[in-house]
């Protein structure tokens, strides 16, 4: 095994340079493999000009059964310099990826969610033969079913406008400025766009984490990695992709660390119940519990529950039943009085979490 350094690139056969990996290296994988396109004949624009089309010989196979092959070398490796923590990213298009699905379940990797990516301008189908292939997709999978994966739920959440992530994300495909030209000619022919890295590696890495690219090309997974202040390790066969995407990168500045951090995720804190409140001593049996406003008042009871009027149950239930709600936060809606101020019961509970 060789020593891997973190911001790395290097040029060599996928598979052989894989093997070379001490397993369990990487926090996260983004892979962006061929997607075996199967084009046979030249593509002609309606005016009869050529259409820039994938038929670099890299995404040429003899056959699927060539191609399966050759994708369940790359996966099986993969799973392999995985944490047991970490997840795998792999992004393809309805001639390869269900496929690789398959492979990815077979490897032992447990499949997370599926995204599409909806591109807001998509090359149309100038036959008119089929539907405009406005799409594709994303299959995330953590190492195994009992992984305990990073998801940074709550910045995706803040991300969207205090929407919940929807698995359909609508972003525009590598154009104008952010696309690598020589002489007015693509480096490569399946740029990503920043955009659709920058929300991966937001969603499912944290600051220092390691990620890798097998399929590194122009180096959009190592630009965003540096900007988010992660660290990459990329794989290419391609003197050419290396060179651009060395000197992409170069340019690219890093977000300054006290705007790297990231919205908590509660789910990952040590849950504590209001009952151990009460049985450690911190709340008392019949402490009056306040709204914000002090306009409405309950009282605790020795069980953990909490009495309104003729209303008992959890801090979430009353609660929920005074708002007339499906639900509530009881830790942030009820509050105690502390010399002369309100304080939410949140309060105590990351009092509680930071002493332990």
């Amino acid at each position: 095994m060789k020593e891997i350094l973190h911001n790395s690139i290097i040029l060599g056969d996928i598979i052989e340079e894989l093997k070379k990996i001490p397993d369990q290296t990487f926090d996260c994988i983004f892979a962006d493999p061929p997607y075996n396109l199967q084009l046979n004949k030249q593509l002609r624009r309606p005016d009869d000009s050529k259409v820039k089309a994938v038929n670099d010989k890299w995404d040429k196979f003899e056959d699927l059964n060539v191609y399966d092959k050759f994708s369940s070398l790359w996966i099986q490796e993969c799973h392999r310099v995985l944490k047991d923590n970490g997840t795998i990213w792999v992004i393809g298009t309805y001639h390869n990826i269900f496929r690789l699905g398959k492979i990815i379940q077979d490897k032992s990797f447990w499949i997370l969610n599926d995204i599409i990516w909806n591109k807001k301008n998509p090359m149309p189908n100038f036959k008119g033969t089929r539907f405009t292939n406005a799409h594709e997709t994303l299959i995330w999978a953590s190492k195994n079913k009992n992984s305990k994966y990073t998801f940074n739920y709550k910045s995706l959440k803040c991300f969207n406008d205090d929407k919940q992530m929807r698995s359909n994300w609508d972003l525009a495909i590598c154009s104008g400025g952010e696309r690598l030209k020589i002489n007015k000619i693509k480096v490569h022919s399946t740029q990503k766009p920043e955009s659709l890295l920058y929300r991966i590696i937001l969603s499912s890495t944290k600051k220092g984490d390691f990620i890798l690219d097998p399929f590194f090309g122009t180096g959009t997974t190592g630009a965003v990695a540096k900007k988010l202040g992660r660290n990459y390790y990329g794989i290419d066969n391609n003197k050419k992709y290396i060179y651009n995407a060395e000197n992409r990168i170069k340019k690219i500045k890093k977000i300054d660390d006290n705007f790297l951090k990231t919205v908590e995720n509660k789910k990952n804190e040590k849950r504590i119940p209001f009952g151990y409140l009460i049985e450690s001593g911190i709340i008392e049996p019949g402490l009056k519990l306040f709204d914000s406003k002090s306009k409405i008042q309950a009282h605790v009871m020795a069980d953990g529950s909490i009495g309104y009027k003729d209303i008992t149950g959890s801090i979430h239930s009353v609660g929920a039943k005074i708002q007339g709600a499906e639900s509530c936060n009881g830790w942030s809606f009820w509050h105690i009085k502390m010399e002369n101020k309100l304080y939410p019961l949140d309060y105590l509970r990351e009092k509680i979490r930071k002493n332990n």
